[in-house]
């Protein structure tokens, strides 16, 4: 016997809550980092290409930008993941504490939250105790602090996937400024990185399940004011220095 369209799971909702979880936290750090190796590093290049049209001093700046980002990248969302994982962890560990040493407190507790989610007293009541019996810290902290034991976060993974991602959207300014002619550096640097924003941006928000516009439409003008006013602001400068 089929199951019925009503009873059938929705396919495009996250059912498995830490692969969701890993997912969405993976493509933040990845996202958040490809994109702001695309536009830093561009930014610095297209500074000094405004400065000059010597190569020499665009290409340092340009490795500066990428080895100091990367690190710079990995290592501030390492600490961001690590504060918040150790604050899960301390509340877990309190949620152990008091389910050891006041269990009848924190079952009338756990009865309370799900009475005031509607449910009347005696099956409120019945539904702490059984979910006590299966999981008792499992019951708790979802349903009092809307957290997993098993989803903590995982700092190593979102600073290799921010480190590695600011590498992979560097990559493609340095190209974009070192291999074309001199005469068509900036305009190629500047249509490359809008268009690889773009991408990214509209990516992000699909892997996400989210609309992709307003996103896509987001790092496009952030991306441009960055590019036009480090240009500017290099070309000011060569000019200053002649």
């Amino acid at each position: 016997m089929s199951d019925s369209p009503a009873l059938a799971p929705h396919r495009d909702e996250p059912h498995d809550r830490g692969a969701f979880s890993d997912r969405v936290n993976r493509i933040r750090a990845g996202v958040l980092g490809a994109n702001d190796g695309i536009v830093s590093v561009a930014a610095v290049v297209v500074g000094v290409a405004g400065a000059t049209s010597d190569t020499q001093p665009i290409l340092a700046a340009g490795l500066a930008a990428v080895i100091g980002g990367a690190i710079s990248m990995a290592l501030g969302e390492y600490v961001s993941v690590s504060s918040a994982r150790d604050s899960q962890s301390a509340l877990i560990e309190k949620e152990k504490r008091e389910l050891r040493e006041q269990p009848e407190e924190e079952l009338a507790e756990l009865a309370a939250i799900y009475r005031a989610k509607g449910l009347s007293e005696a099956t409120a009541l019945r539904v702490a105790e059984e979910l006590t019996e299966h999981d008792a810290l499992g019951a708790h902290l979802e349903a009092e602090l809307h957290i997993d034991e098993h989803e903590v976060l995982k700092p190593w993974q979102a600073a290799r996937a921010s480190g590695l991602a600011f590498l992979l959207g560097a990559v493609l300014p340095m190209l974009a400024i070192l291999l074309p002619p001199e005469g068509l550096r900036i305009p190629i640097t500047f249509a490359a990185v809008l268009l690889a924003l773009g991408i990214t941006g509209a990516v992000g928000a699909r892997l996400g399940d989210s609309p992709w516009v307003r996103p896509t439409i987001r790092v496009l003008v952030g991306g441009a004011i960055a590019l036009a006013v480090t240009f500017a602001a290099g070309a000011l400068l060569g000019a200053a220095v002649q």
